[in-house]
């Protein structure tokens, strides 16, 4: 099964990378998102089963004043990649983000209405997947990981989520890629269990201080964990780890 993963530099690319041997991952001086005709072209020439959208413009802080490339990146950039797997018969896999939810309750499902959002990044995320569902066949994955080590110097115990470290998320990720073909529904949360960013900081950072969301500079949901129900009951299949 031919892949074409789009971000394959970034902080999840370098993961599926890792652990998909044999996957096209093209640099972005190659495959830029935002080029509707360089896209389409690479599309065209590769011929894959399988797009895995995970390119985007992820600094929710620096979002708010670089609104025109969140945007481009975000939302134009996946309509592109939707529109080229249509032209090459692919299915695409959109790498979505718990944030398209207000965070209001948290333990969002699948079935549960986004919004309204928190902030600039989340509604160019929110506007994305439904940039996404231009694509006849597809699979958008709500998802929520940090780099392998927390680099912050404070973590916020007044903001819940079901995050987890990139290591132990991807290859979660990778099973459903894997097994995309077997995946009937066009929407999953696959995550881990509910905890406070600080709970989660503190597993590879003991030491980190414990802060508030207004801390942030930028406004940031309070309970944005995802049910991953489905995805549980749909790995059990494939004898999958569950997430932690």
């Amino acid at each position: 099964m031919r892949i074409l993963l789009t971000g394959g530099s970034g902080r999840l690319g370098t993961e599926l990378r890792a652990l998909l041997p044999g996957v096209v991952a093209p640099p972005s001086s190659e495959l830029d998102v935002t080029q509707a005709l360089q896209v389409l072209d690479v599309a065209e020439r590769l011929r894959p089963k399988v797009i895995v959208h995970a390119a985007a413009y992820t600094n929710v802080v620096r979002a708010e004043k670089e609104r025109s490339a969140c945007w481009a990146v975000n939302v134009d950039g996946t309509r592109h990649v939707a529109a080229a797997a249509n032209a090459v018969g692919a299915k695409l896999v959109h790498i979505s983000t718990d944030y398209v939810f207000s965070g209001e309750k948290g333990t969002y499902r699948e079935a549960d209405t986004p919004g309204p959002v928190a902030n600039y990044y989340a509604l160019t995320k929110l506007v994305a997947e439904e940039s996404a569902r231009i694509a006849q066949n597809r699979l958008i994955i709500r998802t929520s990981f940090r780099p392998r080590e927390f680099i912050h110097p404070v973590a916020y115990s007044d903001m819940y989520t079901s995050q987890e470290y990139v290591d132990i998320l991807a290859p979660q990720l990778i099973l459903a890629i894997l097994h995309v073909g077997d995946i009937s529904t066009e929407l999953l949360h696959i995550a881990a269990e509910r905890k406070s960013v600080y709970e989660l900081a503190r597993r590879r950072h003991p030491d980190v201080g414990e802060g508030t969301r207004v801390q942030a500079g930028v406004t940031l949901p309070a309970d944005v964990s995802l049910d991953s129900e489905q995805w549980r009951q749909l790995s059990a299949l494939w004898t999958a780890p569950e997430p932690a």
